[in-house]
């Protein structure tokens, strides 16, 4: 038998059951739709506890095993451009794949990289680990994606698509706080990588559990048939027809030669830089320049993701209020956001609070950011293609990231012994407010931009 062929047919979407009567349908849809927010939210939010646990101890694994900023620089870049061309082509997969089944291996994958990681104490065994996870990680967002874009229809997308995004922030926030208390508690940095990865299992069989493909899979309409939001798109008697796209017509006609989706890109390159630059080296920064402490350091990632929830959810929704204007939305937040980086470069040693409130701000504004580019590349694309296309966006966003966790990484290793340790920092902080500036300005042409009817 040949693997390839049966890994396709197991991942392969469930066919359209017989449609139940529209009784049945009025009483079942609104809840199958809150229980697939409730599953792609909870798990996504517990794809990041073995995501975003590296970063927190990136000191502790200096001192462990004799690593510099530059090779973490190297792990962080290398597990970036995975998860990026990961999220790429899992995004044009998934499209094509059942988001339950999907979502889950993903999921399992990625905490079989952890206890991995933790079981080895070898550079390059680290490097290739993190890296593998950083594919299995993008087996995550696109059948979110795909689930929220058949159950929740283009009018609410705004506001409900940011309910789900918050996951990240959810998950962000707690993953950071879990790996300082694993070392702490554990005696030793394996236990960042080996708490999460257990706990990722038993959120894996809790997605297995409760995510469903498309209405259609479970003998429900298509969501513009249930919210007759789009009816000029509905065949006899307001049937909507659908059928699944080819890989060309997701890949090519979608994606690739939307010019919109290439700005969309190049504006998330630069905005992924502004977003990861203080999550991946927030900690280490805070503790070297700042004199933050090991919890001191996790916090300030929590700052970052629980800043972004309010403002995800209500910047959702204005965008939604104003006729679907992600792109004006998305610009006007990158104002505050590169104020408040101006903030932290030129505040002093003994001001921790106010960084850590600065960081807030941040996390208030460019995570708003990174969830419309996204929404807005849904708008513009199709349900039938949203992996594709978050996923190609999301490439160009982790090259930025990629860019950043290497470059900074150099930078502050090769220049503290010219400049200092503070003077290194500080261009890295030049870095990332021009990096804010060019994101705002390419979002600035998205202005006028609103969804496809």
């Amino acid at each position: 038998m040949n693997p390839f062929s049966a890994v396709s047919r197991y991942f392969a979407p469930p066919p359209p059951t017989p449609r139940r009567s529209a009784d049945e349908v009025a009483a079942v849809y609104p809840s199958y739709r809150w229980q697939m927010l409730q599953a792609t939210f909870l798990g996504y939010a517990t794809y990041y506890l073995v995501r975003n646990n590296l970063a927190p101890i990136k000191i502790e694994l200096q001192s462990a095993l004799g690593l510099d900023k530059s090779m973490l620089g190297n792990i962080g870049a290398a597990t970036a451009i995975s998860y990026g061309i990961g999220k790429f082509f899992m995004g044009v997969l998934s499209d094509r794949s059942d988001a339950r089944k999907f979502m889950t291996a993903g999921l399992v994958l990625s905490a079989l990289c952890n206890f991995a990681f933790g079981a080895v104490a070898n550079y390059p065994m680290h490097l290739f680990l993190w890296s593998l996870n950083g594919l299995a990680q993008g087996m995550g967002w696109p059948p979110c994606g795909r689930t929220l874009g058949h159950w929740f229809s283009e009018s609410e997308r705004g506001l409900k698509f940011s309910i789900w995004n918050t996951s990240h922030n959810f998950g962000g926030a707690i993953a950071g706080v879990m790996a300082a208390w694993a070392v702490r508690e554990f005696g030793g940095w394996q236990y960042a990588f080996y708490v999460p990865g257990a706990i990722s299992l038993v959120g894996a069989a809790f997605i297995y559990s409760t995510l469903r493909d498309t209405p259609q899979s479970v003998g429900l309409p298509p969501i513009e048939e249930y919210r007759n939001d789009y009816p000029a798109a509905a065949g006899e008697a307001g049937v909507v027809e659908e059928r699944d796209l080819t890989v060309r017509e997701i890949l090519i006609d979608k994606v690739l030669l939307n010019p919109w989706v290439w700005l969309l890109a190049a504006a998330n390159f630069f905005a992924y830089i502004t977003r990861y630059s203080m999550l991946d080296w927030g900690p280490t920064y805070l503790r070297e320049v700042k004199g933050a402490s090991l919890e001191g350091g996790a916090y300030s990632t929590a700052a970052l993701e629980l800043g972004g929830i309010p403002s995800t959810i209500a910047l959702g929704w204005l965008s939604d209020k104003l006729g679907g204007r992600r792109g004006m939305v998305a610009s006007l937040c990158m104002i505050p956001i590169v104020a408040a980086f101006t903030v932290i470069l030129y505040t002093p040693k003994g001001y921790l609070w106010l960084d850590m409130t600065m960081l807030f701000t941040i996390g208030f504004f460019i995570d708003p950011v990174i969830n419309l580019i996204t929404i807005a590349a849904l708008d513009i694309a199709s349900k039938k293609a949203i992996g594709a296309a978050a996923g190609f966006i999301g490439l160009l966003g982790y090259l930025g990231r990629t860019v950043q966790e290497k470059g900074f990484g150099w930078a502050v290793h090769t220049y503290s012994k010219s400049i200092g340790v503070d003077g290194a920092w500080d261009l890295v902080l030049y870095s990332i407010l021009a990096c804010g500036v060019l994101s705002g300005v390419l979002l600035a042409f998205t202005w006028k931009m609103r969804p496809r009817a």
